[in-house]
């Protein structure tokens, strides 16, 4: 067998020499032709032995040093027959080249004028059959002379300074680059990358969506090869483009009273009184007499931030602020009684009244500043009243019922009498009606609710019985009720 040559794990192939006997090929290996032999075997071994003993990926002329553990350079000079004919192999770095042996072969010219040969010192004449030697020749180099251009490895030009230099694919557009990719030079080579926000993907750039991975802190907008960072509202982006900082929009003042600045927003509150309105930021009066009829005694007056209550004509504003308080005229004399007239001021619930002198009515007689009597020995008192006796009193308009008002009882007693109560006229409305609360008492009850202002006079009479002597009498009380206007 000429050659044998391991080209990976499962790579194997055979050259026949031309007189080889035996079983041929052998098991598992592919017959070629001996003229091809040499040339396939170096194209193959070029194209395919690329992969080190332990599987480390080097470039194309280089393998794996496990010792070194680096790629070293191949030398393929040392290969059975690596160049075809009589070509000679010259091993580089990285590849090799097959050189015809002309470069060889070629005599050794100085630079310069060959000087002359010196001959040897004239003889004398000889006979025409005398030896004369023939002129020297030249003498041949015993080593190769290359006279070409300096050979540089894939990747590099020569120069004119005899060194080599990279070739810049990329300047030259000579690099095999997709059009989506950026060509990057490299020594001796170039390499095939993506812009920033790209990535390889299938041998083509794709855009990176950088929203994906969290890159901006709140809002993100992908855009090709790069990203967009936004804040929400209320949030300002900073300096470095991803994250965010809360805005004070107390700073600029945004609400009619006060401010509370929040971590993205803000709030607007109100001062006391009032209430915030629809647009959150503008503060509007609160009405607090819509809130409860109940919040004045009175009348409540709105105010803007507050409240106010007053009262009517004949009443003051107690220290509450809220309830009221009859103003007693006769006291404080502010009342138009004149004394002139011997007038008397009575003050009820938000008034006063002046009361005349009393004038009893025939055929009664005045006996006291309240009380009007008839005597028994007149004829003309038979059948009325002994005595009227006058009483005044006020009351609040629409006070609640039942409530006991007014008592009554009788000053003399008499052995062997009893006493009967009763409401003898003014009970028009029945509003009242009497008690007895016992022998010798009884009490006015109010029933039902009087509204004011309203004058009503009552006769409450107590009639007197004895029945040992045959005596039936009575007396009664003409009470006068001043009803106020208002429930206070």
């Amino acid at each position: 067998m000429r050659s044998l040559r391991v080209c990976s794990r499962a790579r194997l192939c055979v050259c026949r020499a031309p007189m080889s006997s035996g079983s041929w090929p052998p098991q598992n290996f592919t017959t070629i032709k001996f003229p091809l032999c040499r040339m396939f075997a170096a194209l193959v071994f070029s194209l395919l032995c690329i992969q080190s003993a332990d599987g480390q990926g080097c470039p194309r002329g280089f393998e794996y040093d496990s010792n070194l553990q680096q790629c070293s350079d191949v030398n393929e000079c040392s290969w059975s027959q690596p160049c075809q004919g009589e070509m000679l192999c010259v091993n580089q770095i990285g590849g090799y080249q097959c050189l015809s042996r002309e470069f060889y072969e070629r005599p050794f010219r100085p630079a310069g004028p060959v000087p002359p040969e010196q001959g040897r010192p004239s003889l004398p004449d000889r006979s025409p059959d005398t030896f004369v030697p023939a002129p020297a020749r030249p003498v041949e180099p015993s080593y190769p002379i290359l006279t070409n251009r300096v050979l540089c490895t894939l990747g590099y030009a020569p120069a004119t300074d005899g060194t080599c230099n990279d070739i810049d694919e990329c300047e030259t557009n000579s690099h095999h680059c997709n059009p989506t990719q950026v060509c990057i030079n490299t020594a001796g080579g170039y390499t095939c990358s993506c812009t920033e926000g790209y990535w390889l993907l299938a041998g083509q750039c794709q855009d990176i969506d950088e929203c994906r991975y969290g890159y901006c802190q709140q809002l993100c907008a992908n855009v090709p090869g790069s990203y967009s960072c936004s804040c929400n509202p209320g949030f300002l982006l900073n300096s470095d483009g991803r994250t965010c900082q809360d805005v004070d929009e107390c700073e600029e003042e945004p609400c009619s009273h006060g401010c509370f600045n929040t971590y993205g927003s803000f709030m607007c509150n109100c001062d006391e009184g009032f209430e915030l309105a629809s647009d959150g930021t503008t503060c509007i009066d609160l009405d607090e007499c819509s809130f409860s009829e109940f919040l004045c005694q009175y009348r409540c007056v709105n105010t803007p931030g507050s409240f106010s209550c007053i009262c009517p004509p004949g009443y003051y504003l107690y220290e509450d602020s809220r309830s009221c308080e009859d103003v007693n005229e006769c006291e404080s004399g502010t009342n138009n009684c004149t004394t002139e007239q011997e007038q008397v001021c009575f003050n009820f619930q938000g008034g006063f009244t002046c009361l005349d002198p009393l004038q009893c009515p025939p055929p009664y007689i005045t006996v006291s500043d309240d009380q009007c009597m008839c005597s028994a020995e007149n004829p003309a008192c038979r059948g009325l009243a002994f005595t009227i006796l006058y009483r005044h009193m006020d009351l609040s308009s629409g006070r609640t019922v039942p409530a006991d008002i007014f008592q009554m009882q009788a000053t003399t007693r008499y052995p062997g009498a009893f006493y009967i109560f009763q409401i003898k006229s003014g009970n028009t409305g029945r509003e009242f009606y009497m008690r007895q609360t016992s022998n010798v008492s009884a009490t006015l009850v109010l029933t039902r609710p009087i509204k004011g202002p309203k004058k009503v006079v009552l006769d409450l009479e107590m009639v007197t019985v004895n029945n040992v002597i045959n005596f039936r009498g009575s007396s009664i009380i003409r009470l006068i009720i001043f009803v106020s206007e208002h429930p206070f």
